[in-house]
């Protein structure tokens, strides 16, 4: 599970780049990480006839309702010299140095900025790129270059969001090469033999195959793989709505998605997952939204003396800091933030919600770390017991799910009657809702909100979709609490 993921289609998984870090400039601050986000770059790769574009097109097909387009690197062939012209049926088209990389380098950068670009079109009968026209690409929301050495340059996959490599046998992607080029083409079969066996097949061995290890994901069998195309084309739905949610609201921060991440979301949210194993991976993607969540507090600079006798510039994290439970659900965030927040004072706020429609019916506050007493319901009713100097903290709200933002926007607002600022408080949760995030976002556009996911949308019953059930209830085991508590 910590490196590789088969999918049941047959589509292979494999570990994306860590987490990036980030580190604080000058003391105090706060650190941020709302630079805008970028389109979505897809590579594609495969040896020749393998059935890339057919997975291309399928993907397009299902984005049909987002700004989707597609780069040939096909396009950035390079013009032959003279020398090389005179005998061009023996060039090797299917060699890197037949591609102009910095040519294609220099496009992606300028789309993946969300510049216009004038992609070139060659002419495969002059063997050089037509200095009369061009075909102009505009920015997307998903980028997808094709092409069979994609993945080989570094430099090339380090822009990429997921690489993809379309894996078929050999003897069927010769026969698919044999008829495309005769029926389409015009090429006698002799031919296209003795360009596969001159050209091809070596350069598939030697540079379309070893770049398959740097694939994010493999799909055998091609565009025929149809469930793992679904796959991909949910995987990036899910992040063109996190996009567009980022984009709306500054406020909001989704930590960088790997396949380790969607893992662990595959696994919690299964139903069929035991008690144990659930509460270990939603520790675990816990720890990572409350390490990220910290990353936003003020640091102030420190040097301090190593055992060496030597100076290190480092830095020292906010003290003043309050760590707030929505209960019951947000309990279960409480060991990751004492583990990397020693001595932290923990509060807790309990929402009693009643109805069908979601709303909160009473809203009642304890604070402390003493064993619950009943309480009695009423509209509104508030019982407080908050640091003096609550106004001074930064609040980390703890709450694994963000569903209708009911709870959510109560809790906020009783720590801004406490005068604790809207830019010093920070939403942690698992999973949130649209609906929830801009329920938070309009009425509180200062509070920063942490998650890991962000889902499609809220059921008629106001579940998140495809969502994780109650969190509360599976992470401590009960089918049933005392109090008629739903999570938010």
């Amino acid at each position: 599970m910590d490196h590789v993921m088969q999918a049941a289609s047959g589509a292979h998984f494999s570990g994306l780049r860590p987490e990036s870090f980030h580190s604080a400039k000058s003391a105090p601050q706060l650190v941020e990480h709302n630079a805008p986000k970028q389109p979505f770059l897809i590579g594609v790769s495969g040896g020749s006839a393998s059935g890339k574009t057919t997975v291309c097109d399928k993907i397009i097909q299902q984005l049909h309702d987002h700004r989707v387009v597609l780069v040939n690197q096909d396009s950035f062939y390079r013009g032959l010299t003279d020398e090389e012209e005179k005998c061009a049926h023996e060039f090797n088209f299917d060699h890197p140095d037949a591609f102009d990389t910095e040519q294609l380098l220099e496009c992606i950068f300028k789309l993946k900025s969300g510049q216009s670009v004038h992609v070139p079109i060659y002419d495969f009968k002059k063997h050089r790129p037509r200095s009369d026209s061009f075909r102009q690409v505009n920015a997307s929301d998903v980028i997808i270059l094709e092409g069979i050495l994609v993945l080989h340059d570094q430099r090339v996959r380090e822009l990429m969001n997921m690489k993809i490599f379309v894996d078929a046998d050999a003897d069927v992607r010769l026969a698919r090469r044999i008829n495309r080029d005769t029926v389409e083409r015009g090429r006698t079969l002799q031919s296209v033999l003795e360009q596969y066996g001159k050209f091809v097949k070596p350069a598939f061995d030697d540079f379309i195959l070893p770049s398959k290890k740097f694939a994010d994901v493999i799909i055998p069998r091609g565009g025929e793989n149809h469930v793992a195309i679904d796959l991909i084309v949910q995987h990036i739905r899910t992040k063109l709505g996190q996009h567009n949610l980022c984009k709306i609201y500054q406020n909001v921060n989704v930590i960088q998605s790997t396949f380790q991440i969607r893992g662990m979301h595959t696994l919690i949210r299964d139903r069929q997952i035991n008690k144990h194993d659930f509460v270990f991976y939603s520790d675990r993607l816990i720890r990572l939204v409350v390490e990220h969540g910290l990353g936003y507090l003020p640091f102030t600079e420190k040097q301090v003396i190593t055992p060496t006798g030597s100076v290190y510039a480092g830095v020292e994290f906010c003290k003043k800091l309050c760590g707030v439970s929505i209960v019951r659900s947000g309990e279960s965030m409480e060991n990751a933030l004492r583990a990397c927040c020693k001595g932290i004072r923990i509060g807790k706020i309990l929402i009693h919600r009643g109805g069908d429609d979601g709303k909160q019916v009473t809203f009642i506050c304890r604070i402390g770390i003493h064993p619950y007493f009943p309480l009695a319901f009423r509209n509104q009713l508030i019982y407080e017991k908050l640091p003096k100097d609550i106004s001074q903290r930064h609040v980390l709200l703890l709450d694994p799910v963000l569903a209708t933002g009911n709870s959510a926007k109560q809790a906020i607002q009783l720590l801004l009657e406490k005068d604790v600022p809207e830019s010093k408080i920070i939403f942690l949760n698992l999973i949130s809702a649209p609906e929830g995030i801009h329920r938070v976002c309009k009425h509180f556009p200062s509070v920063k909100i942490v998650t890991s996911e962000i889902d499609i949308a809220l059921s008629d019953e106001f579940r998140v979709i495809p969502g994780m059930g109650e969190f509360g209830d599976r992470y401590f085991g009960t089918d049933d609490f005392s109090l008629p508590i739903q999570d938010d």
